[in-house]
């Protein structure tokens, strides 16, 4: 039987309110997922084919639009990467993180559009085929439960679920972006922990965790601190096939003013369309320069 969408209705409800540029529906199991007009299957983006160079052909026409030059074609294929992987991810991690619920959607699962009209980021569709769960968990009496005994065990079917989803991805992007291997488990390691990060800003301050929750590392404080205890936990390094660790660190402003920030695994390759424009987690950013974006940002 298949997953009920209650299992994971109120996380996505709740990560399309603070991200109201996606869209994430579960169809039901007799229903196809959508492969017309702007739709995408990701198994097509894992072969790597017509599909793909369609795929990417947006991010070559957005480059040249918005930044009055052509990229690379190695660095068109990392943004489009970059903009299927970092929805994607939350597909997994939010449920996680709200639910301490972690679904497993393989490629043959989720479809994917970005052309949608008013949507910045776009819409997902998904459907779940098994999701794990803690014990004392509601859902745990659901169809395609799977009751794991603690905190570990289902930060490890995170790690599971995302590389289960990614892999044949990151195969079908690899080649258009010229990397292999431990370069594109970077990008993924960055995908995980950016996404989360980002989202948990977004939902506050002291916000209520969600149902099922049991409260796993947080001891109060923010949304976001707390994101940032669960992805140390989640990627403390050494959890192949992702390359590091969470990389959370803390600079010091001019007023001594603490300024979170994260040194990314890998680079989008961005600066080489805009040099001068680099994130503040961009491994060629030297930390003056990330303090003097960190403020900004803040500001």
């Amino acid at each position: 039987m298949s997953v009920p969408p209650i299992v994971l209705a109120d996380a996505y409800t709740r990560l399309t309110e603070v991200l109201p540029g996606l869209d994430i529906t579960q169809p039901p199991t007799q229903e196809q997922l959508p492969r017309h007009g702007g739709w995408i299957a990701a198994t097509a983006l894992a072969e790597g084919g017509d599909d793909l160079d369609t795929f990417l052909a947006w991010d070559d026409t957005q480059v040249r639009r918005d930044y009055g030059q052509p990229a690379r074609p190695d660095v068109v294929a990392s943004f489009g990467l970059h903009r299927y992987a970092w929805p994607a991810c939350l597909l997994i991690t939010v449920p996680w993180f709200l639910l301490r619920r972690v679904p497993r959607f393989p490629v043959t699962h989720v479809s994917y559009d970005r052309t949608a009209p008013g949507l910045a980021i776009g819409r997902l569709a998904a459907r779940p085929t098994t999701f794990a769960c803690l014990p004392g968990d509601p859902a745990a009496v659901l169809p395609g439960a799977r009751v794991v005994p603690d905190e570990e065990a289902l930060r490890a079917e995170v790690r599971a679920a995302v590389a289960e989803h990614l892999e044949p991805v990151l195969a079908g992007f690899g080649p258009r972006m010229r990397r292999r291997g431990r370069a594109l488990w970077g990008m993924a390691t960055d995908e995980v922990v950016e996404g989360l990060w980002y989202v948990a800003h977004l939902l506050g301050e002291h916000e209520g965790e969600g149902e099922g929750h049991s409260g796993g590392g947080g001891e109060g404080g923010s949304q976001e601190d707390r994101a940032r205890r669960e992805l140390e936990l989640l990627l403390p390094g050494a959890t192949k096939p992702y390359v590091g660790s969470a990389a959370f660190r803390e600079l010091t402003g001019p007023n001594g003013e603490s300024l979170p920030t994260r040194d990314r695994a890998s680079c989008c390759m961005f600066y080489t369309v805009r040099p001068e424009d680099t994130c503040a987690t961009c491994p060629r950013t030297c930390d003056a320069d990330r303090v003097t974006k960190l403020l900004a940002a803040a500001s």
